[in-house]
């Protein structure tokens, strides 16, 4: 048990790109994870956890603020995440911690507050303010291209060509053929390596929190022996699509875009050609490695609990396993995230707390949502979280309870503006502001509105669970197309920016409760 007195370690762990199902402890019939699995033994497994936006800045925007990307406004990669917001990092550093980061957290500075010259500004990676940062690693990969050259492999080919398999493809075809380093020099291993020397600095009596922010599963879909062959291709449930690409498209104007943009090299360097254009043999081979990239994770996860326990931080220590969107992997013929569908939103989330033993082994049906892991983890630390937050604590599920006015719903928002190249905005003749598209998803529906003037979606998911036939343009459902309207309009009228709307200036002065960022 935590000590007495004390507040907890917290370590918050993002893998990127980790589908929801993709736990045995959820119930998937091929991937096994025994590490994450004795995680949610041990704590809470939210079954029905949804990012809040993708990319990964966005999705990250809305994990590391507890906002919605209606509120917080990072849109894109790219997109700067604006000063005025508080965050995950300065909220606990404010409680005494010194939060310590692994990885990366693909963080738009607000140029606003940085000299025109500065070379922040010509990135995306950058650090989310509030963090000191133990080991940095961004898309470059190059402290851990470092690290493999002093281990003596040969990583002159760089990244992202370092992640191809040896001896290259065969012709259009994807081969299991590992990378050239090991599974003991992965970049998880890397990391993973880096924070346990770090928990080897810790004085005992100082809580400490740390984030361990992991690239893989992310592409490039390349993992070594034995993760690669771990998997057989032919094993897995079937794929949720249409009977071709081509009839996939006509079901709406974005998915005809998306599935004509997407590129084989982004997911295995040097192929060419389209995602679309793979055939069953090659989606279901990049399945099965990524089905090994996740169980490589999941050893790497295995070390982290076993070096908390060596440590004696394991009883001392909140842990929360999550992902920060997820990845369609072959679903509708589409290869990594965006859009609407649930393949790139539903998300994993096991929280652990050593001193809620009471509910170990639990699982939690209800919807939960990115947002909430700030409130959470203020509250898990006997902090109340700040009222204009989106997201709710989960800590009743965390004791048992279920707070009677919770959601029936999960929501998330898709921008796919180009600033930059005005690509989207030239395809549909749209201006960036209408470029974007929110999603109500209950249990039994789920409704996609477009900006624009594209049409909406409407799927009746206890009849159709692949997201297969538009509802929306149905007169039998003409009603149901109407509530969602609503519900989604509701939503967003409750959750727009409430930074200062819960306050009044009075001749008493202020009144009700202003927002007040916290600065490093």
């Amino acid at each position: 048990m935590a000590k007495s007195g004390r507040r907890p370690n917290v370590l918050l762990i993002t893998c990127d790109q980790w589908r929801g199902d993709c736990l045995s402890a959820a119930g998937h019939p091929v991937v096994r994870t025994p590490n994450a699995d004795a995680l949610a033994a041990d704590g809470v497994l939210f079954r029905r956890h949804y990012g809040g936006a993708a990319p990964c800045s966005p999705a990250r925007a809305c994990l590391y603020t507890g906002l919605y990307q209606m509120n917080n406004r990072v849109c894109r990669n790219g997109t700067p995440l604006d000063t005025r917001h508080g965050n995950i990092a300065l909220a606990v550093r404010a409680l005494g911690y010194d939060p310590t980061l692994f990885g990366y957290t693909d963080v738009s500075l607000d140029p606003r507050r940085l000299a025109p010259g500065d070379p922040r500004l010509k990135s995306y990676e950058g650090v989310l303010p509030g963090f000191s940062v133990r080991q940095f690693l961004p898309e470059h990969q190059k402290p851990w291209l470092s690290w493999l050259k002093a281990r003596g492999v040969e990583t002159g080919a760089g990244f992202p060509d370092i992640h191809r398999p040896v001896g290259g493809e065969a012709g259009d075809d994807v081969t299991l053929t590992p990378p050239v380093y090991s599974k003991d020099e992965t970049p998880t291993a890397f990391l993973a390596g880096e924070f346990i020397r770090w928990l080897g600095e810790q004085e005992g009596g100082a809580p400490w929190f740390a984030h361990l922010s992991f690239i893989s599963p992310h592409p490039p879909f390349i993992v070594p022996d034995p993760y690669n062959t771990l998997y057989d291709p032919v094993d897995g449930p079937a794929f949720r699509r249409a009977e071709s690409w081509q009839a996939e498209a006509e079901r709406h104007p974005y998915l005809a875009y998306d599935l004509g943009r997407q590129k084989r090299a982004s997911f295995r360097p040097g192929a060419e050609g389209k995602v679309r254009d793979w055939g069953d043999d090659n989606f279901r081979a990049i399945r099965a490695l990524y089905y090994g990239m996740i169980s490589e994770v999941d050893a790497q996860l295995g070390r982290l609990w076993q070096a908390l326990k060596t440590a004696g931080a394991w009883d001392d220590t909140v842990v929360v396993l999550t992902s920060d969107h997820a990845e369609m992997m072959g679903d509708h013929f589409m290869l990594g995230k965006g859009g609407f569908f649930d393949g790139s939103f539903h998300i994993p989330l096991i929280i652990r707390d050593p001193r809620r033993s009471g509910t170990s082994g639990n699982q939690v049906d209800r919807f939960t949502e990115a947002v909430d892991i700030l409130p959470t983890l203020l509250e898990l630390l006997d902090q109340d979280p700040p009222p204009h937050l989106d997201g709710f604590s989960l800590k009743p599920f965390l004791e048992s309870e279920t707070p009677e006015d919770w959601r029936d719903a999960a929501h998330w928002e898709f921008d796919f503006r180009s600033i930059a190249g005005g690509e989207p905005e030239r395809h549909f003749g749209i201006g960036s502001r209408q470029c974007n598209l929110a999603v109500i998803r209950t249990e039994e529906f789920k409704y996609v509105h477009f900006g624009g003037g594209l049409p909406p979606l409407l799927f009746d998911l206890t009849k159709d669970p692949g997201e297969l036939t538009n509802m929306a343009t149905d007169p039998a459902y003409a009603a149901v197309r109407l509530e969602f309207a609503e519900k989604l309009l509701a939503w967003r009228a409750t959750h727009l920016d409430q930074s200062l709307a819960l306050a009044e200036l009075t001749e008493d002065g202020v009144v009700g409760y202003v927002s007040r960022t916290i600065r490093q």
